[in-house]
C-alpha cells in the first residue's frame, strides 16, 4: 500500500480504480511548407471546428453546471477570435513558411507566458486558458479529435490538472473523485467536485504506474491510498457508509423548523451565483436566498447587461422562490472580479481599490439600470436589495437619494414596483465601528466575513502564502460580530451573516448566542446547519 497526501478541496470517501489522465502538451514538429495560402486555410478551418466544439461544450455546461461555470467556454471562443492571437499565427505561417500546428503551438506558448507574467490575478489565470485553446486547435489540425475522457466504470480521475474542456466532457456518473498534482481550491476541477458532491484532492504527487490500480480517496484527511490493505478498505468503507447515512438522515430535516432546543428560531438562507443555482436552493429546503451575487450577470457578458436582461433574471428568481425572501446584492466587481468592458485602470491593490459600491456611485447610469430592473422585478416576489463595501453613512444617504430618483422615474413611466427592504453588507472595519449609525438608515445588515477578515487582519485572501494567518474566527472578528448584531438590533435592523463563516458549524451556537437572526450558506450546507441549530442550546439549562 502507498499513501500520498495533498490538500482536500471537497470532503468525502471514494473507493475504486484509478484512471490516470496524462493530457500533457502535444509534441509538435516544425515543418517547412510551400503552400502558404493553403496552410492558412487549413488553420482557419481548424479554428472554425474548434469554435464549434467549444459551443457544444458551452451548451453542455450550461445544462449541467450553470451559466457561470459555462462562461469559460465563451472566453475560449473569444480567445480564438482575438486579432493579436490570429495575426501572430498567420504571420508565422506567411513569414517563416511553417506548418499551422507549429505556429499555433508557438503562439499559444508565447501568449501563455505573457499572461503568466502579468500582475493581475485574473489575467494570470488566462495563461492556462490560452494553452487549452491552442491544444484544441492542434488536435483538430492533427486529426486527434477533442480528447474526450471516457471510462467504462466509475473511476478516480488522477491527473496533473484538468482543463475546463476536459472536466465538462466527463460522464459525471463515471467519476468517483478527482486527484490532481496542480490546481487550486478555486480551480474548475475543484468547483466541479463541489457541485458533484464528490471528494477531491490537489497537490498530490502521483506515479505513472497508478493507472488501473485500486485506491481510496479520503477527502476528510486529504489522502489517497493506492492498493489499500483490507484493514484500510474496511475502515474507509465504514466511514463512507456513515456519511451516506448522515446524508439520508439530513433529508428527514426537510420541512422542519430551524429552532434550537430552547426555542430560538433562526432563518437559514442560501447563497447563489446565478439563476441555475435556484434549483439547489429549493432542493435543500432553504428558507430563502440570503445572497444573490448579481455580478455574475456582468461577468458572463461581453457588454453591459440591459435593464430587460437583468429584469428577466431577477423576476425568474423571485417567481421560482414563490414568496420566500430573495436578497440581491448589487454589482460587486473589482478586486479579483474584473470585467473587461468596464475598462478599469490597473491598480496596485485592487482589493482595496475601485470596486463594488464605489463603481456604482461613480457610474450612476450603470447603477440606476440595475436598480430599475430590481424594482420592476419586486412585483413578482419578495425581493430585498443589499449594497456591498459600505464605509460611511454618506454612501448610504447617496444610495437612498438614487433609489428615490429611480422610483420617481418608474412612477412617471407608470411601471409598478414595491417598496422593498434595503440592507448593507458589513464587510469593512469602518462599517463595523459605525454600525450603530448605519442601522438607523437601513432595514438589515448582512456580514460578509470573507472581506471583513481580509481587511481586519490585513491579509490578502488571494495569497496562498498567507493561508496560515487567515483566521475568520480570530478574536477580533468575533468581537466585531458581536458589536454588529448588538448595534443592528438597537437600531431596529435584523442581522445575518452571509460570508463563509456562517457555514462553520463549530461556531453556530456562538452566533445564536450573539443574537444573529439569519445565516446564509451554500445550498449544500443548509440541512447540516439546520441539524446543528436544532441540536443547539443558547440558554443554560435550569
Amino acid at each position: 500500500m502507498k499513501r500520498e497526501t495533498g490538500k482536500s478541496v471537497y470532503k468525502g470517501i471514494a473507493i475504486g480504480k484509478i484512471s490516470l489522465h496524462k493530457s500533457g502538451e502535444q509534441t509538435v514538429k516544425r515543418v517547412h511548407i510551400t503552400d502558404v495560402e493553403g496552410e492558412k486555410e487549413r488553420f482557419y478551418a481548424a479554428k472554425a471546428k474548434a469554435c464549434e466544439q467549444l459551443q457544444a461544450l458551452y451548451d453542455k455546461a450550461l445544462a449541467e453546471v450553470g451559466e457561470a461555470n459555462a462562461a469559460i467556454f465563451e472566453v475560449h471562443q473569444m480567445m480564438l477570435d482575438d486579432l493579436d492571437y490570429l495575426e501572430s499565427i498567420t504571420h508565422m505561417i506567411e513569414n517563416q513558411e511553417i506548418n499551422a500546428e507549429y505556429a499555433v503551438a508557438t503562439t499559444g506558448e508565447n501568449f501563455s507566458q505573457m499572461f503568466a507574467a502579468m500582475d493581475d490575478d485574473y489575467m494570470k489565470e488566462r495563461a492556462a486558458d490560452v494553452k487549452d485553446v491552442s491544444e484544441r486547435v492542434i488536435k483538430v489540425l492533427s486529426g486527434r479529435g477533442d480528447g474526450m475522457l471516457t471510462s467504462e466504470e466509475p473511476v478516480i480521475i488522477v491527473a496533473d490538472d484538468l482543463a475546463p474542456s476536459e472536466t465538462i466532457q466527463l460522464d459525471k456518473s463515471k467519476v468517483l473523485a478527482f486527484v490532481t498534482k496542480f490546481g487550486s481550491t478555486n480551480s474548475h476541477t475543484a468547483i466541479l467536485a463541489r457541485m458533484m458532491n464528490i471528494p477531491a484532492l490537489i497537490g498530490v504527487n502521483y506515479e505513472d504506474d497508478w493507472d488501473g490500480r485500486m485506491a481510496v480517496v479520503d477527502g476528510f484527511e486529504g489522502s489517497i491510498y493506492v492498493d489499500p490493505t483490507e484493514e484500510v478498505l474496511k475502515e474507509k468503507e465504514e466511514i463512507r457508509r456513515e456519511e451516506i447515512r448522515k446524508r439520508e438522515l439530513l433529508q428527514t430535516l426537510k420541512g422542519q423548523k430551524n429552532i434550537t432546543l430552547d426555542g430560538k428560531e433562526i432563518n437559514i438562507y442560501a447563497n447563489i451565483g446565478n439563476l441555475s443555482d435556484v434549483g439547489a436552493v429549493l432542493q435543500n429546503d432553504a428558507g430563502g436566498i440570503g445572497l444573490f451575487r448579481s455580478e455574475f450577470l456582468y461577468l458572463e457578458k461581453n457588454d453591459y447587461p440591459t435593464e430587460d436582461e437583468q429584469f428577466q433574471v431577477y423576476k425568474t428568481v423571485a417567481e421560482n422562490m414563490a414568496g420566500k425572501k430573495v436578497i440581491i446584492r448589487t454589482l460587486d466587481i473589482g478586486a479579483d472580479k474584473q470585467v473587461d468592458y468596464f475598462n478599469m485602470e490597473h491598480e496596485e491593490n485592487p482589493a482595496m481599490g475601485y470596486r463594488a459600491i464605489r463603481i456604482c456611485l461613480d457610474r450612476k447610469e450603470i447603477f440606476k439600470t440595475q436598480l430599475r430592473a430590481l424594482y420592476r422585478a419586486s412585483m413578482f416576489g419578495n425581493i430585498s436589495i443589499m449594497f456591498p463595501m459600505i464605509i460611511s453613512v454618506e454612501e448610504v444617504l447617496e444610495i437612498k437619494k438614487i433609489l428615490t430618483q429611480v422610483k420617481a422615474e418608474l412612477t412617471a413611466s407608470e411601471i409598478p414596483f414595491k417598496d422593498v427592504e434595503i440592507g448593507i453588507m458589513i464587510e469593512t472595519p469602518a462599517a463595523v465601528m459605525i454600525s450603530d449609525l448605519l442601522a438607523k438608515e437601513v432595514d438589515f445588515f448582512s456580514v460578509g466575513t470573507n472581506d471583513l477578515t481580509q481587511y481586519t487582519l490585513a491579509i490578502d485572501r488571494q495569497n496562498p502564502k498567507l493561508d496560515h494567518l487567515y483566521q475568520p474566527d480570530h478574536p477580533a472578528i468575533m468581537r466585531m460580530l458581536k458589536m454588529i448584531v448588538d448595534n443592528g438590533h438597537a437600531g431596529g435592523c435584523w442581522v445575518g451573516i452571509c460570508g463563509e463563516l456562517a457555514a462553520n458549524l463549530s461556531l453556530t451556537e456562538e452566533f445564536l448566542k450573539m443574537g444573529y437572526d439569519e445565516l446564509s450558506v451554500s445550498p449544500t450546507f443548509v440541512l447540516p446547519l439546520r441539524q446543528k441549530v436544532r441540536e443547539s442550546r443558547i440558554t443554560p439549562e435550569e
